[in-house]
């Protein structure tokens, strides 16, 4: 049920590439919510996903960018200002891709220029937002940024590959300008560790149904869906949250905090058996 808690905000939603995207349930949630904001996403992107759709239904322009161009971000963030009429409120990174999880290399394999790829364009990315943010003052006072990260950022995970480190360095960037924005603007950055959650980008990880099926066993209240990932970033945005800055938000049913479920005790006690 909408609270208008964002009535008069406005800002950037980026990675929304279809229905399935968290970036796609933001865009929807600030929409009811009474924010208006611009769309945006790579070309490439663009051309494969329904970005037109979604920005009809939200009534919200697109200013397409390539999050690793720092002279895109000058325009995209320029644009913002002028088709929403002042400074931004609130910004989403939902950005990420590996070419070595597309291609398959495993984490001995990895191809080192595909590696600096990943790091470019799902963590370095980050950086380059806040810095041009920055540079134009772009940033209402007590503005809020969200990144979405994954557990991996701390922990091992068999076929997330070169992604961990992607993570763990947007999560570290978070950190550094979380203090920095938050010093300068009062502006808050935080990332939101989300389940494994079925967007076309998880699907795409090698055994990511063995993924998700474990967190859903392990976590007491589920895997976190989208939409509730949706409620959450919307929260985070809101003035409700003013004083929650550089903190990496785990949203994930539980799953971090917990040693072993019942669910999964009784499956190894069957499989020994």
């Amino acid at each position: 049920m909408p609270n208008n808690l964002l009535a008069g905000k406005v800002g950037i939603i980026s990675g929304a590439l279809n229905e399935k995207s968290i970036a796609w349930k933001v865009a929807q949630r600030a929409h009811a919510e009474g924010a208006r904001f611009v769309l945006t996403n790579a070309p490439l992107a663009m051309r494969m996903g329904e970005i037109n759709k979604l920005s009809e239904e939200c009534n919200a322009p697109i200013i397409p960018a390539d999050a690793t161009s720092v002279e895109d971000l000058e325009k995209l963030f320029t644009g913002a200002q002028e088709q929403l009429g002042g400074k931004l409120d609130f910004m989403l990174h939902s950005i990420g891709m590996s070419p070595n999880i597309r291609k398959g290399k495993n984490y001995g394999e990895l191809n080192y220029q595909w590696f600096q790829q990943t790091i470019d364009i799902s963590a370095l990315s980050f950086h380059k937002m806040l810095a041009v943010a920055e540079k134009q003052d772009a940033f209402n006072e007590w503005g809020s940024v969200v990144a979405l990260s994954y557990i991996a950022a701390q922990r091992a995970f068999l076929d997330y590959t070169d992604m961990t480190q992607a993570k763990a360095m947007l999560e570290s960037i978070a950190r550094s300008y979380g203090q920095r924005l938050g010093k300068l603007k009062k502006v808050r950055v935080n990332t939101v560790s989300q389940s494994p959650t079925k967007t076309t980008a998880g699907a795409g990880i090698s055994g990511f149904d063995a993924f998700y099926e474990f967190a859903d066993k392990m976590s007491p209240l589920g895997n976190a869906p989208a939409e509730a990932c949706a409620d959450y970033c919307i929260s985070l945005f809101s003035d409700l949250t003013r004083y929650v800055t550089m903190q990496n938000l785990m949203h994930d049913g539980g799953f971090s905090t917990t040693g072993i479920s019942q669910e999964m005790a009784d499956l190894m006690e069957k499989a020994n058996a």
